[in-house]
């Protein structure tokens, strides 16, 4: 990890903006009328997971860090959980919905992993 210079060469957070532009391409091809509900929060939690990875890496503590990246976690819960409904409206099939879910395990992951690496290093400072 001695290479990270900034947020954007962490391996979670590029996960997470790629997943971020899929979403942002997905729900273009949703309906209208849910331009105010599914689409709108499938937007903003999509861009949650890569914003608070990025204030977590800003903050002076590794404590704090944690938090933001906790905070991340959750939303890729509650991405996960606006792909169901978007199946469950059959805006996606049962197939995408999967490559989904693999991807955001994926980002789940890589996510844990640098909690992990948070937590190890703030009990050697």
């Amino acid at each position: 990890m001695d290479k990270i210079k900034s947020f954007e060469d962490l391996k979670c957070w590029q996960e997470a903006r790629v997943l971020r532009n899929q979403i942002k391409d997905l729900i273009q091809t949703f309906p209208d009328y849910e331009k105010y509900e599914l689409i709108s929060q499938m937007r903003r939690a999509s861009r949650s997971v890569t914003h608070n990875i990025a204030e977590g890496y800003g903050r002076f503590h590794y404590k704090e860090n944690i938090q933001f990246c906790r905070t991340s976690r959750g939303s890729l819960y509650e991405l996960l959980d606006q792909l169901i409904t978007a199946n469950d409206e059959n805006y996606i099939d049962n197939d995408k919905l999967e490559a989904y879910k693999k991807q955001i395990t994926n980002c789940l992951s890589l996510l844990n992993g640098y909690i992990n690496y948070l937590k190890r290093a703030a009990k050697n400072n």
